[in-house]
C-alpha cells in the first residue's frame, strides 16, 4: 500500500509539471507570483452599496473579484479597514476621515473620488424651516464631523449662529445664538431618517435619506452647499496601499462610464459622480 501511495503522489506531481509546461512562460510566472485578483470593499447599505455593485460587475469583466461588505454605521467600516479586514471603503468625506485619523490613530488615506452627496434637512411636521416652533426638537448626527456639517447647514438657514471660523469641528457648544431655543438631539447618522416621526426636523446624510425613500432635491427643506468639503465621498484605504494593483483596477471600474450612467439614471441628482 505504501508503494502504491508513493507511486500515485509521483504521478500527480508529474502531471502537474506537465500541465505547467503547457503554459506560456510569462503566464506560468504570473500564476506563481501574482496575488489573487480580488479586493474587499466596505460600503454603507443603500446607495453606496448599489453603486459599488455596478462597479463590481465592471471589475469582473477585468478579471477582478470584488467582495462587498455592508456596514450599518459610520464607525465599524474604518475600524475594519484599519485592522486589515477589508481593503478599502466608500462612504466618508475628507473632514470625517481627518477626524477619524486624529481621534482613533488610524492611518487611512483617500485613493480616489467617488460621488457627491449633499446633507439635507427633512421634516414630517413642517413644510418650511421657518415654521419650527420654539423648543423644536432637531436631530443631528452624533459623530463630530457630520454633526458640525449639520450645524453649518442650519446656520446658513439663519436658525442658529456659530462662533466665527469654527470650521469643521463645530459642536452645539459653539452655538452663540439660538433664537428659537431649538433642542438638538444627537443620534447615530443611520437612525435620523427613521426618527423623523419623533423629531420636528433632522439633518440626514444623503446615503441614509435616499435609502429611506427621501429625495434630497425634492423633499429636503434645506440642502448643503455643494462647495463644502463634506459633499464628496472618497474611496479610502490604508496608507501604503494606495497603489495596490487590485485596488487601482477597482477604482478604474468604479470611475467607469457604466457606473456614471447608473448613478445619473438611478439617483437623478441626489448623487452625482465626483470624477
Amino acid at each position: 500500500m505504501k508503494h502504491t501511495a508513493l507511486a500515485l503522489r509521483k504521478r500527480f506531481a508529474l502531471q502537474a509539471l506537465a500541465a505547467a509546461a503547457l503554459l506560456p512562460t510569462g503566464l506560468w510566472a504570473q500564476v506563481q507570483s501574482s496575488p489573487a485578483l480580488q479586493v474587499t470593499v466596505g460600503v454603507t447599505a443603500g446607495p453606496h452599496a448599489q453603486i459599488a455593485e455596478v462597479a463590481k460587475q465592471v471589475a469582473a469583466q477585468q478579471g477582478l473579484q470584488v467582495k462587498l461588505v455592508e456596514f450599518g454605521d459610520f464607525i465599524q467600516s474604518n475600524a475594519a479597514l484599519a485592522a486589515g479586514d477589508i481593503d478599502a471603503n466608500i462612504y466618508q468625506h475628507q473632514p470625517f476621515l481627518d477626524a477619524q485619523n486624529k481621534d482613533r490613530g488610524y492611518r487611512l488615506v483617500p485613493v480616489a473620488k467617488a460621488v457627491n452627496q449633499q446633507m439635507g434637512v427633512y421634516s414630517k411636521k413642517v413644510k418650511d424651516l421657518k415654521e419650527l416652533q420654539n423648543g423644536a426638537r432637531v436631530g443631528i448626527p452624533n459623530d463630530p464631523s457630520n454633526g458640525s456639517r449639520a450645524l453649518l447647514v442650519l446656520a446658513k438657514q439663519g436658525l442658529i449662529t456659530l462662533k466665527s471660523n469654527v470650521g469643521a469641528r463645530a459642536s452645539v457648544l459653539d452655538i452663540t445664538a439660538n433664537p428659537q431655543k431649538l433642542k438638538f438631539i444627537e443620534l447615530e447618522a443611520a437612525q435620523l431618517a427613521r426618527s423623523l416621526d419623533d423629531l420636528d426636523a433632522a439633518a440626514v446624510n444623503s446615503s441614509y435619506a435616499v435609502a429611506a425613500g427621501l429625495k434630497p432635491q425634492g423633499d429636503s427643506l434645506a440642502l448643503e452647499d455643494v462647495s463644502t468639503p463634506y459633499v464628496t465621498v472618497l474611496i479610502v484605504t490604508r496608507a501604503g496601499h494606495e497603489q495596490d494593483k487590485n485596488l487601482q483596477t477597482f477604482v478604474k471600474a468604479y470611475q467607469s462610464p457604466q457606473v456614471k450612467a447608473f448613478v445619473d439614471k438611478t439617483f437623478k441628482g441626489a448623487y452625482t459622480t465626483a470624477w
